[in-house]
């Protein structure tokens, strides 16, 4: 039974992170904290941007749940695996496959990875923190598909 709880809330920590990711990607970035995700909409002098500090914030939130999550055998351990690997995938799907941080050669072809692309390149498309679309991280409305037909690319 304690695996299937445990499964849970992995799984919706996991789901929340990406509700959260949109919301303060949305509100507090684009907002109150511009100043430091400016740096993410400006061209990168080297490998790291100011933006890479909001990272280390989840991080500084899942370290001490899974350390009393493993010292007391609670429930948070899961809460701290979800945030943990939610920014894993974060970093995979957002750092290396969209923005090439690090440099892999591979032309992806899955719609859904193509999705992903699209609506983090129309998200980029604005310098300033207004009149951004397309704040979330893993999840990408249809609307930032593209369908081939008869060799034609139709926008949706």
């Amino acid at each position: 039974m304690m695996i299937i709880l445990n499964t849970l809330i992995f799984t919706a920590t996991f789901i929340l992170m990406e509700v959260l990711a949109w919301f303060s990607h949305k509100y507090i970035l684009h907002g109150v904290l511009w100043s430091v995700h400016k740096s993410h909409h400006s061209p990168r002098h080297g490998w790291f941007e100011l933006n890479d500090v909001v990272s280390l914030l989840y991080g500084i939130v899942a370290a001490p749940l899974i350390y009393y999550g493993v010292q007391l055998e609670h429930w948070m351990l899961w809460v701290g695996i979800g945030i943990t690997v939610y920014g894993v995938v974060y970093f995979i799907f957002h750092d290396i496959i969209i923005h090439r941080r690090i440099k892999i050669k591979y032309r992806f072809q899955h719609p859904y990875i193509k999705r992903l692309i699209r609506a983090h390149k129309i998200h980029h498309k604005h310098q300033e923190k207004e009149d951004s679309e397309a704040f979330g991280f893993l999840y990408a409305a249809k609307k930032y598909e593209q369908t081939m037909k008869r060799g034609v690319t139709i926008e949706r």
